[in-house]
């Protein structure tokens, strides 16, 4: 253990100081649906949250495409800045932001329409149906202010400028936080809202959020020598498929993961109210750690991107190593809290003994995958940022779509194991995307190291 504390100890430095800003501002994006789903189970009622889970299980997979299309920027600025390109990247900058408010735009459509003629045939529960609807679309409109944010942020995060985004998302869920105090319950005069309260705080937030991060970009003196290239004379079809080319699978790596999850809920919704009601719970909390797991996954993509771009290939893989080190210490630890306090961290969201019960249970599941998760999510951030990303894709579609869901579907469903079954399902997608990733890493980093090698031998 000293022996690789010793070889690995610049890089854990290195990586930590460059991903733990990301991990706090990743984490933003859960904990606005964590303090959503915290104010409406205390303050609204198990339908209410039965109805927040029902929205945010959809909301989650157009809110993960267009997040995962923003990431497409961050490893060619991160290439760039390190081959000392600096004008380059403020036209991706300019190329990012039309993609993103476009992307942004079309994914609000789909969920206006997919509201109107979807929900109404997933065999939900009308009340949760009644509420769910409206909620669901003031989420959708907030998509398009977060992927304005996450295009300032990814470039800043890009360039190694990690800390603003985190304090900016910090302050952002404090305001959504007593904003959705303040109209669900109705304070201060206010008509108490219900569920739609917690919609509107989360808009005005990401809207608030989405100023201040571009106000910063354009204002800071750090970013002056890589702005010169930003302009709307820059946008141009070659960058922008270099965006896309890059964002559009990662999109798809994480759609499948969450989608699958999303499908997941939709099957407990119909097992019963009060599964879930307490899937929501388990899942918010596994969401916590996948995002902070995500924000270390952001800075490896960062990392590798910057020694790819240096074709420095040795260093590149004792940088990975290194972020596989941190997450799977990282996600022990969380693995630990879940199965130690399974009974005591559902409180949080709400008093219902039944809801509970059932959470406390599936908080022992998520304990078992919480090391998988954080390992296939680090894998998918080291290869993006080496330029990978369609062997991935077709790894993340067969572990949860050709395995995880439809094995969770057989046991929880055909089989009749209730809620429990579909989270094994849902395990065991995790574990095949952890594990070929990981060997996906592996081949393709030695191919790489190993061709640099005969260059260098031959001059």
């Amino acid at each position: 253990m000293p022996s690789i504390f010793s070889k690995y100890r610049s890089h854990y430095g290195d990586n930590l100081k460059l991903a733990i800003p990301v991990v706090i501002s990743q984490l933003g994006h859960t904990l606005v649906q964590t303090s959503d789903t915290i104010i409406v189970g205390h303050f609204a009622g198990t339908v209410s949250l039965a109805a927040v889970a029902l929205a945010s299980s959809i909301f989650v997979v157009p809110l993960i495409i267009g997040i995962g299309i923003s990431y497409g920027s961050t490893p060619l600025i991160a290439q760039h800045n390190g081959r000392k390109e600096y004008r380059e990247c403020g036209q991706l900058l300019s190329n990012s932001l039309l993609i993103n408010v476009l992307t942004g735009i079309i994914l609000f459509a789909i969920v206006c329409l997919g509201s109107i003629y979807l929900l109404d045939h997933l065999h939900q529960s009308p009340p949760v149906l009644k509420q769910a609807r409206p909620f669901l679309m003031l989420l959708a409109l907030s998509v398009i202010p977060m992927l304005v944010f996450n295009t300032f942020k990814q470039f800043a995060e890009g360039l190694g400028f990690t800390k603003q985004a985190m304090m900016i998302s910090i302050w952002g869920n404090i305001l959504n936080i007593c904003l959705g105090i303040t109209f669900v319950k109705g304070l201060f005069g206010i008509h108490p809202m219900g569920i739609m309260g917690v919609g509107y705080s989360t808009l005005i937030d990401r809207c608030l959020m989405a100023l201040i991060m571009g106000i910063y970009v354009f204002r800071s003196k750090n970013f002056k020598q890589y702005l010169k290239g930003f302009a709307l004379k820059n946008i141009d079809r070659v960058r922008c498929l270099r965006i896309l080319k890059i964002g559009a699978p990662v999109a798809l790596q994480y759609t499948f993961e969450i989608s699958a999850f999303s499908a997941a809920a939709v099957m407990i919704g119909t097992i019963g109210l009060v599964q879930l009601a307490a899937h929501q719970i388990a899942i918010n909390l596994a969401s916590m750690t996948y995002m902070m797991s995500s924000g270390l996954s952001a800075a490896a993509a960062i990392k590798s991107g910057n020694y790819f771009g240096a074709k420095d290939h040795g260093g590149l893989r004792l940088s990975a190593n290194a972020s596989y080190h941190i997450v799977l210490i990282f996600m022990s630890l969380t693995a630990l809290i879940f199965t130690f306090g399974n009974h005591v961290l559902p409180w949080i969201y709400t008093s219902d003994g039944s809801v509970i019960l059932i959470a406390s249970q599936l908080l022992i599941l998520a304990a078992i995958f919480q090391l998988f998760d954080g390992a296939q999510v680090v894998g998918l951030g080291i290869l993006r940022g080496m330029g990978d990303v369609n062997i991935p894709t077709a790894i993340t579609f067969l572990a949860y779509w050709i395995v995880g869901l439809p094995i969770g579907y057989y046991w929880g469903i055909h089989l009749n194991w209730g809620i429990n079954g579909v989270w094994y399902g849902l395990v065991l997608g995790l574990m095949v995307s952890a594990i070929l990733l990981f060997i996906r890493f592996k081949i393709i980093s030695k191919h790489h190291r190993d061709k640099q090698i005969i260059i260098i031998a031959r001059d």
